[in-house]
């Protein structure tokens, strides 16, 4: 009796074993889903910042010429002044 018992002890731990590694690769496939979605939203979320830096960048005052031509105008000014004008 106990030869026949040992294919059927066989047989329940190769279909526990078979019902184990189906759970555990539908979490890995879960998981694998999940990171996939967040890395999609970290690519959306830094091509919207990139073009939010890009308008910002597009639209702020170019500073260093400010300087120069109020420099400029400035030396106008003076030598102006000192030719008497």
């Amino acid at each position: 009796m106990t030869a026949h018992r040992q294919p059927d002890l066989i047989a329940a731990d190769l279909a526990e074993l078979r019902r184990l590694l189906d759970v555990r690769t539908a979490k890995v496939d879960g998981q694998l889903a999940l990171q996939a979605q967040r890395s999609e939203q970290n690519t959306r979320d830094a091509n919207e910042l990139h073009a939010r830096v890009t308008r910002l960048e597009s639209g702020r005052w170019p500073l260093p010429s400010i300087a120069a031509l109020t420099g400029l105008a400035a030396l106008v000014v003076t030598l102006w002044q000192a030719t008497g004008h």
